[in-house]
């Protein structure tokens, strides 16, 4: 507990020192860009906190040193969620498989479209597509094994980092800005959602045992970032001032 609250802390340090260090630099090196990045604050420090998770949670994973605290999260959602929610939790992975998540995808990149709302589209697609990325070239770079402590479905690649709650998040969190950006009023409803599929989808691959927690979290947040990143970039490119 102590190493885990001392972890946040340094998190949190580092997380308020790149912001500042981002901060000075902008309002040093392109003052006109410092009121359009201000206004993103809460987006901007999302991202560095998302970013400085994943790359702490890739790090022990690579290290081999989050094996106990694995298995143990493993075992207690082993132990307290009842076998009756096992077909529940089998359909929210379902979810975030190809089948459905492609079909979405490609039915709400169409329908933005449509109403030409061409940025929010992009977005969309660009979440998601890096996601998928991202995972296939990280399975293929770590290799990791899958958990065996019972057992469990086959899925294809490693296990690090979970690709189903990655997309999933992804395409969430993208789903829920372009909300935001067309529909402001309805984003305080969508997000909940969008936030409560995502997690349900990363707590049910830990739930079947086919995912370590590492897997799920360090896929949460990187899920999380990439859209946040895009929406930013999007928004600087719209609002700020020309760069020369």
């Amino acid at each position: 507990m102590l190493e885990l609250i001392e972890d946040i802390a340094k998190l949190g340090l580092i997380v308020a020192a790149l912001y500042c260090a981002l901060s000075i630099y902008v309002r040093r090196r392109w003052p006109a860009w410092a009121e359009p990045l201000g206004r993103r604050r809460l987006g901007v420090l999302l991202m560095l906190i998302f970013a400085m998770i994943a790359i702490k949670v890739s790090e022990d994973v690579l290290g081999q040193e989050s094996g106990p605290m694995d298995e143990a999260v493993l075992w207690f959602l082993r132990a307290h969620v009842p076998s009756a929610l096992t077909g529940f939790f089998e359909i929210v992975t379902l979810t975030g498989s190809w089948r459905i998540l492609f079909p979405l995808t490609i039915a709400a990149t169409v329908a933005l479209a449509l109403v030409k709302r061409r940025v929010e589209a992009m977005l969309l697609v660009a979440s998601v597509i890096s996601g998928t990325t991202i995972v296939y070239i990280v399975k293929t770079a770590v290799g990791r094994a899958r958990p065996a402590l019972w057992e469990t479905d086959w899925y294809w690649g490693s296990s690090f980092p979970s690709g189903h709650t990655l997309v999933v998040t992804a395409f969430a969190t993208a789903a829920a800005l372009c909300v935001s950006r067309i529909a402001p009023a309805a984003y305080r409803f969508v997000l909940p959602i969008a936030i409560l599929w995502a997690l349900l989808v990363g707590l049910s691959r830990m739930v079947l045992g086919v995912h370590w927690p590492t897997d799920v979290l360090a896929a949460w947040c990187i899920g999380a970032l990439l859209p946040l990143a895009a929406s930013v970039a999007l928004s600087l490119r719209a609002d700020g001032p020309a760069l020369k």
